[in-house]
């Protein structure tokens, strides 16, 4: 479980998007569509997913991602967060 905020997870995310779209998005809100206003494509997704995992430390299921996880930065939180709060799996 992590103690990291959906602010926080805002912050991580917009800079892991500037870095893999290489470009300022300052102006970026939980309504911008990460494919129709951003231009996300299948190989951004995977490196987005990967600077995320480094940031904030999130482990993402490959299994468990739908389309709609990707559909807008407020949709990308929530799942980021919610993977955040569930308790990790025992060894």
């Amino acid at each position: 479980m992590s103690d990291i905020d959906d602010a926080e997870i805002r912050t991580a995310l917009r800079k892991a998007l500037g870095e893999v779209l290489d470009r300022d998005l300052a102006e970026i809100d939980d309504g911008t569509r990460l494919f129709g206003d951003l231009g996300l494509d299948s190989t951004s997704v995977i490196e987005l997913l990967m600077a995320l995992e480094d940031s904030v430390g999130v482990q993402v299921d490959p299994e468990e991602l739908t389309a709609e996880v990707f559909d807008t930065v407020g949709t990308l939180t929530t799942y980021v967060s919610t993977c955040l709060a569930a308790p990790e799996p025992a060894n």
